[in-house]
């Protein structure tokens, strides 16, 4: 996943997008906000006026914000960043990107690219440094501190972006280019970033009167503050709906490693000598592949399939994501579109939610045909080993692991000693960008980090010549919220002189002092998922920040990291990192073959979990603001039903009450994005492997077409000038054991 669009997001602009993280309330903030109410509405907005923006004061110099940092690359200071620093560094950052952009709009000169689109580019630098730094920190390493900051810059950065993209002069101006763009001279990238900045301004409102701009403040100003309080629920829920299990007897069928995680986890939470396991920011969880015990496993199911409900729990969403959805349709009729998902999906490679909608129902019968047959397996299973309770969701994972190892012979617990983290990193993910792209990854020790568990390494080109830095933080903790994303505290811009600092976080168990982090086979691929979208942003070649790295349409940007996945089952990458830990024996090649072919196993369950998700999300954000309903489990049930994938023993990835990528992330109406992205990487991959694999040469052609250009281009274009043509579903199908 991206986050720093996510966590994060772009609302519009690079140059104005809010933070994802960033939270609400406007609490402290008050002395330097003006009020202003819409008529017919008891809503009261605030944000910056020009004169709450002048009371502002200029950022002292010993704020680390208030200049670039003087570490290699800019990359942040983070031994003397302090959580005090962050809102006035916020604040001071505003007030100056205001500044800039009130001297672009009043400029007696006649619009040309240079004196708005380009001067529009080199705005923001001191949010920028700030945002970039505050975004992470509160998805990877948020305390109570940083929390109540997010809570108060929520409306506020809503409002900063409002006051920019409709800003009626400089709006005006941009309008001027676009009208005589023809005439301009322009060369591709700065024809992309003239469109991409208009759009951005008109998909905010900057054609509507001056009262439909007050509702969509005000608008802008709820959501972000629904939003953030939807994400700082889930990383409360997450951690209070951990079990707690008193006896080891009953964690029978767990390896010794998971155990003294377990007895660590608890340690942590002060419960010393009980045994704590989380659930995962996905429905399952997949610690239920192991545990014989069937009544704690269907209370580790429940606990993740009924967060937010407030089922035994003082956290219910519910009614927060009727409002969100509510306010999300009525903005989105307000800007002309005749729901959220057809806002959403305008700019995007898919461009209607009903092509988005077509490309997944088009796989639901050949889906769902291959999860009868895989239940029907599974049932067989369940018989033969005495079980004669009907099949559930949270027997699904335990009896398909048995059948896998009864038909693959592979054993997880007999495998993992194959895959230590550190070998999977070096000698699998870094060996592979070494073979295809000729880069080295070196670690350094001198860096300043935000938590002990991150490590830096300076990435070098195949010349020598560095590139950038990359962080890597990968252990599970409280403080960090669930999954696994790809973030920047620098973007690449040669307009800026910037080169990228780059971040993958993932959330792998802890494994007990002094013991190995074996990881599972689904870790490894995620090790690799992530370096996709780290090399999107690391070998980003543009030249305006708007453009940069990832910053694509959003069903395009897990199209290099999907790709990269597919590595790790390459024979030659997987015996190459796949050795034992204690040994260093390189897997045999009989396991090896096992641990391929068990790779494609279940995937009527995987795929169908997907969809469902998907299809989910589509339904809630192609609501008109007259039909958002008044009871979210019954809405769920009945859009799972209508679209033919309510099969109680396969529930959606994600129910509604905790899909952050929908309600929090940035993912709203494109949780498709991952399939559609998918046919691009399944297609793009195997027309590699049809021409000589894991070459300089082919790797030199995808970082070239793919990976350098960012959203300098339009995302087919690019693709077709790496492919040679459009994508087919085929390898698709291959891809995913379908075919």
């Amino acid at each position: 996943m991206y986050l720093n669009d996510v966590s994060s997001v772009w609302s519009a602009s690079r140059i104005v997008r809010p933070l994802a993280s960033i939270g609400l309330l406007c609490g402290l903030l008050l002395p330097v906000l003006t009020e202003a109410t819409e008529p017919g509405s008891s809503v009261t907005p605030y944000f910056l006026s020009r004169a709450a923006v002048t009371a502002i004061e200029k950022l002292p110099e010993e704020n680390p914000f208030a200049s670039e940092s003087p570490l290699p690359f800019h990359t942040p200071a983070f031994d003397v960043i302090k959580v005090e620093h962050f809102q006035p560094a916020f604040m001071a950052g505003m007030k100056k990107q205001l500044e800039e952009m009130d001297i672009i709009a009043a400029q007696a000169e006649a619009p040309t690219f240079e004196n708005t689109i380009v001067a529009m580019e080199k705005s923001g630098a001191l949010l920028t440094r700030v945002r970039n730094v505050f975004s992470n920190l509160t998805s990877a390493n948020k305390n109570d501190a940083l929390q109540n900051i997010e809570t108060e810059l929520a409306p506020v950065q809503a409002a900063h972006s409002d006051n920019i993209l409709l800003n009626r002069r400089l709006f005006e101006r941009v309008a001027k280019l676009w009208d005589s763009k023809d005439s301009l001279k322009l060369n591709g990238e700065q024809a992309e970033v003239l469109k991409q900045h208009y759009e951005s301004f008109v998909r905010a409102g900057a054609k509507l009167n001056e009262e439909q701009q007050a509702r969509i403040r005000s608008l802008n100003e709820q959501l972000s503050k629904l939003e953030t309080k939807f994400e700082e629920n889930l990383l409360a829920i997450t951690k209070e709906r951990s079990v707690v299990v008193d006896n080891v007897a009953e964690l029978d069928g767990m390896d010794a490693a998971d155990i003294a995680a377990a007895a660590e986890g608890a340690k942590e939470r002060g419960l010393e000598g009980k045994y704590l396991l989380e659930i995962t920011n996905t429905t399952r969880v997949p610690i239920l592949s192991s545990l014989n015990n069937r009544s704690l496993r269907q209370k580790v199911w429940e606990a993740s399939a009924y967060r937010g409900l407030g089922r035994d729990s003082s956290i219910d969403n519910r009614p927060m994501i009727l409002e969100i959805a509510q306010l999300r349709a009525e903005r989105a009729k307000l800007l002309g579109f005749e729901d959220h998902a057809s806002y959403k999906l305008q700019n995007q490679m898919a461009e209607t939610p009903a092509a988005a909608r077509k490309m997944l129902t088009d796989l639901v019968p050949g889906v769902i045909a291959r999860v009868k047959v895989e239940a029907k397996d599974l049932e067989a299973t369940m018989k033969e080993s005495g079980a004669t309770h009907e099949l559930a969701p949270w027997d699904w994972e335990y009896y398909a692991e048995k059948l896998r190892k009864a038909r693959f012979e592979v054993d997880e617990a007999a495998v993992k000693p194959y895959f230590e983290l550190d070998s999977v990193l070096k000698n699998g993910v870094f060996f592979t960008m070494n073979r295809l792209y000729g880069i080295t990854f070196k670690e350094r020790k001198d860096l300043p980090v935000y938590h002990p568990d991150v490590r830096v390494f300076d990435v070098l080109d195949h010349d020598g010549s560095q590139i950038g830095l990359f962080y890597a933080d990968f252990f599970r903790r409280d403080s960090k919220r669930g999954g696994a994303w790809m973030s920047s505290f620098v973007d690449q811009s040669s307009l800026l002189n910037e080169k990228p600092v780059i971040v993958n976080v993932l959330n792998i168990p802890r494994p007990a002092d002094g013991e190995p982090a074996l990881i599972s086979f689904d870790n490894v691929t995620t090790l690799f998922h992530e370096m996709g979208h780290a090399l999107h942003g690391m070998f980003s070649q543009v030249t305006y920040p708007s453009v940069s790295g990832t910053a694509t349409p959003r069903d395009f940007v897990e199209f290099p990291s999907t790709f990269e996945e597919d590595w790790a089952i390459q024979p030659e990458i997987l015996t190459n990192y796949a050795r034992h830990y204690k040994t260093g024996e390189q897997i045999p090649k009989e396991l090896l073959d096992k641990v391929i072919k068990a790779s494609k196993f279940n995937q009527g369950f995987d795929t169908l979990e997907y969809i469902s998700a998907a299809l989910l999300d589509l339904e809630w954000h192609s609501l008109t603001s007259e039909e958002i309903p008044s009871d979210v489990e019954a809405f769920e049930a009945n859009s799972l039903k209508k679209v033919g994938v309510d099969i109680p023993a396969v529930p959606p990835r994600y129910r509604t009450a905790y899909f952050a990528h929908i309600w929090s992330g940035g993912y709203s109406s494109s949780y498709y994005a991952y399939l559609w992205s998918e046919v691009l990487a399944a297609d793009a991959f195997a027309h590699m492997i049809a021409n000589g694999g894991c070459t300089p040469a082919n790797g030199d052609l995808f970082r070239k077409e793919i990976l350098s250009r960012g959203g300098s281009r339009e995302p087919m274009e690019s693709y077709k000038a790496f492919r040679g043509s459009e994508p087919t579903v085929d390898a698709l199908l291959i891809r995913r054991g379908l075919k």
